[in-house]
């Protein structure tokens, strides 16, 4: 097989211009993963401690009260965080929507849309309702951790479905506290971690 000099310079071409696609296509996953961990960090820490503070008023109030209609102030949650969440990112520059955008947002739009099934089925049917829902918010950020590669929100992630089985060996209203303690640990703590590695990029 015969390969002549201008054969060759074209060849050469086209392997650098191959590796210089892949490396474009690696530095734009790099910088919308970067992206996704900065508004991640956010979206951790609105919700996370959105749901510490409800669950120790939860907590509170049946505590004190033994009126189980003060469970209705988990509906505070969804409410509470999505008000914050736009005020703090309304005058946040606006970015075109990415694949791993759409990825983590359908995660958590399927695993959100199983909560509140969970939460609205125990109105009617007796469930351990906060077991299941440890276990679904574990999994749906360990999944955002892997997307978006980050290991302490993997890492969060695997604790919160490791620790779905402590309601079951807690009794009474503690297990509102347990559930509240559970989603600081898998979502507040790699919140602030996800926000100071954001800072630190940017700087």
């Amino acid at each position: 097989m015969n390969i002549n000099f201008k054969t060759l310079i074209i060849m050469e071409d086209k392997i650098l211009n191959e590796k210089e696609s892949l490396e474009l296509i690696s530095k734009m996953i790099q910088n919308s993963q970067q992206k996704i961990k900065q508004g991640n960090g956010l979206t951790f820490l609105i919700f996370g401690y959105t749901t510490l503070a409800i669950s120790l008023l939860v907590y509170y109030f049946l505590k004190t009260t033994q009126n189980n209609w003060y469970n209705l102030v988990w509906l505070g949650i969804p409410v509470i965080g999505f008000i914050l969440l736009y005020f703090f990112k309304k005058d946040k520059p606006k970015y075109a929507k990415t694949y791993i955008d759409r990825v983590v947002n359908n995660v958590w739009t399927v695993i959100g849309s199983a909560v509140f099934l969970v939460s609205f089925t125990a109105g009617f049917v007796r469930i351990p309702v906060l077991p299941i829902l440890i276990l679904l918010l574990g999994m749906a950020t360990a999944i955002t951790g892997l997307v978006i590669k980050f290991r302490p929100v993997v890492i969060g992630g695997v604790l919160g479905i490791i620790s779905f089985v402590l309601p079951f060996v807690m009794f009474g209203y503690e297990q509102v506290l347990i559930y509240g303690i559970c989603v600081f640990v898998m979502m507040v703590i790699p919140g602030h971690i996800l926000n100071y590695k954001g800072r630190k990029a940017n700087v």
